[in-house]
C-alpha cells in the first residue's frame, strides 16, 4: 500500500474502520453517532457499514453510556465511547474518575477496563461559554487514566488505534479546529501507547516550542514563518498529557535555552503550567537564557460575541510574538514587523 493525502476527521474514520474490521470486541457507542453532522465526518455512515449493533447510538445520558462501556471493558470488550462535546462529558465524571481510572489498582490488576473515551472539542462559532472548553488538564491530573491529544492526521488515526489496543481506559480528545487539515497518511502500523511520548515535529537551535494538541498545529505553523526571519525553533508536539514524559523537552531546552509552551486551555493548574514545571524541576538553570513562557487562555469562560472570541483564543501572531521577545536582543530586528 502507498501513502494518500487524507484529512485529519477521515483520519479518525480510518482508525474507526481499521478497529473494527480486525478486532471483534471493538465496538462504539455514544451520542449522535448515526448523524451525518453531529461528529463531523468522522464516523460518517459506519452504522451502515459495521451495523448498528456495533456502532450505538445512545439516549442523551453521558453517565449511563459512559458506565455501559465501562462494564463491558471488564467483560472482555474493547468499547469506545464517543462524547461529541467534551464540555458534557463532564456530567460522566464519577465513571471516568472513580470507576475507570481506580478498577485496576482497588482490584491489583486483575481488572483493566480497556476502553477508549474519546472527548471532542468544540470551539468558535460564538458557541459560548458551556461549548467551548478545552479540558484536558483536568483528566491528564488523574492517576489511572491515559491522555492523549493528537495534533497531525498519522496521529488522529494511530493514537485513536494505539489507545484503543491499551489495556489501560484512555481519555481521547481531538479538536475539530484541526478536521479539515490534510496530509499524506502511510498505511497501518500498530504502536504501544505506552512507548508514545513527545514528538520534535522540527529542529531548531534557537528555541523550544511545546504545542498541545491545536495548539501543536499553530507552533508549526509559528515556526515556519519564524524560520524565513532567521529564528530557528525546535517544535515538540507533546501528544500524550498523561502520564507526561518530559525527557525530550528538557535536552531540548538544554540545547536551545528557552522555552515557550503553548496550550489552548488555561493557565491556572494547567498542562503548559506542569510542563515548565518538570523542566525545570529535572534542567539546571544555567541552561536557561530566559525564563519559560506559557501561552494560554484568558483566566476567563470562552464569550459569545465573534468580535471578543478573535482577542479570547489564541493566535499564531500573539505565539510569533511572544517567541521573538523571549529571544531578545538576539534575534529582533526589522523583520520583527514581518514575523508578528
Amino acid at each position: 500500500m502507498t501513502s494518500k493525502t487524507i484529512s485529519y476527521s477521515n483520519a479518525i474514520q480510518s482508525g474507526f474502520c481499521y478497529l473494527l474490521d480486525n478486532f471483534e470486541e471493538v465496538f462504539v457507542l455514544g451520542q449522535g453517532l448515526w448523524s451525518p453532522w453531529y461528529v463531523g465526518q468522522s464516523m460518517r455512515e459506519l452504522e451502515v457499514t459495521y451495523g448498528r449493533e456495533r456502532i450505538m447510538d445512545t439516549p442523551v445520558s453521558e453517565q449511563g453510556s459512559t458506565g455501559v462501556a465501562i462494564g463491558a471493558s471488564l467483560c472482555g470488550y474493547r468499547p469506545i465511547i464517543v462524547h461529541p462535546r467534551i464540555d458534557f462529558m463532564l456530567m460522566a465524571m464519577d465513571q471516568i474518575v472513580n470507576q475507570a481510572a481506580k478498577w485496576s489498582h482497588m482490584l491489583g490488576g486483575q481488572a483493566h477496563p480497556s476502553l477508549t473515551i474519546r472527548g471532542i472539542v468544540n470551539r468558535g462559532g460564538e458557541q459560548g461559554a458551556q461549548h467551548s472548553q478545552a479540558l484536558q488538564s483536568w483528566f491528564a491530573h488523574i492517576p489511572g487514566l491515559r491522555v492523549v491529544m493528537p495534533s497531525t492526521v498519522s496521529d488522529a488515526r494511530d493514537l485513536l488505534i494505539a489507545s484503543v489496543l491499551s489495556d489501560d481506559p484512555v481519555i481521547y480528545i481531538d479538536d475539530r479546529w484541526l478536521y479539515d487539515n490534510e496530509e499524506e497518511l502511510e498505511p497501518v502500523v500498530e504502536l504501544s501507547l505506552g512507548k508514545i511520548g513527545p514528538k520534535i515535529s522540527q529542529e531548531g537551535t534557537d528555541l523550544t516550542i511545546v504545542g498541545i494538541g491545536h495548539s501543536a498545529y499553530q507552533s508549526r505553523v509559528v515556526a515556519a514563518r519564524l524560520r524565513e526571519n532567521g529564528i530557528y525553533s525546535e517544535v515538540i508536539d507533546l501528544r500524550v498529557l498523561n502520564p507526561m514524559r518530559v525527557e525530550t523537552i528538557i535536552r531540548s531546552v538544554r540545547k536551545t535555552g528557552r522555552l515557550v509552551v503553548v496550550d489552548g486551555a488555561w493557565s491556572n493548574c494547567g498542562v503548559a503550567g506542569e510542563v515548565i514545571a518538570s523542566v525545570v524541576e529535572k534542567l539546571d538553570v544555567q541552561f536557561l537564557k530566559a525564563s519559560p513562557v506559557r501561552v494560554t487562555l484568558p483566566s476567563a469562560p470562552a464569550p459569545s460575541s465573534g468580535a471578543l472570541e478573535k482577542n479570547y483564543y489564541i493566535s499564531e501572531s500573539r505565539i510569533a510574538s511572544v517567541c521573538v521577545k523571549l529571544m531578545g536582543d538576539k534575534k529582533v530586528t526589522s523583520k520583527l514587523e514581518r514575523v508578528v
